[in-house]
């Protein structure tokens, strides 16, 4: 499934996601990922750096979904995607990896897997407010100001 492209802006400005996965024995389990990337208009990829839990989730169970939210707007997108791995040490590693270097630097050279998510649906996030009639200008100015008051 093609990426739509509001769901790349979101993915390529924030890079936060948060992984839903399930575990072995079928909890879920949600964790934020800071290392992101748009590879092409239906993959997206995370370096994984200190999520072994994940990565055993994965094995077990090769989906997931990721939620990626602009603070802000109070927009995002939700994707769900078949996963993959790209081991260190791999031909295909060794491609991917620029990537990660031309926006971590350093923090590249701590990815110990590359996790492939290939989207397989895509539905867009919003807040209540915008049912309501605000507009992404009126959430935005709101969000800006809170954030102010948390980081004056």
């Amino acid at each position: 499934m093609k990426l739509p492209a509001r769901a790349r802006r979101v993915i390529e400005t924030f890079r936060l996601g948060y992984v839903a996965t399930v575990s072995p024995d079928g909890r879920p389990s949600v964790s934020p990922k800071g290392t992101f990337v748009v590879l092409d208009d239906e993959t997206i990829a995370f370096g994984e750096i200190r999520s072994p839990q994940t990565l055993i989730n994965l094995t077990c169970l090769p989906e997931c979904e990721v939620n990626f939210v602009d603070p802000f707007a109070r927009k995002g997108v939700r994707v769900r995607a078949s996963c993959r791995f790209v081991r260190h040490g791999t031909g295909e590693f060794a491609r991917l990896i620029p990537h990660w270097r031309a926006l971590w630097g350093d923090l590249a050279g701590r990815v110990n897997v590359i996790v492939m998510l290939d989207v397989t649906d895509t539905k867009p996030l919003t807040t209540p407010p915008y049912d309501d009639g605000a507009t992404e200008q009126d959430m935005i100015a709101l969000y800006k100001q809170k954030y102010s008051e948390i980081y004056p």
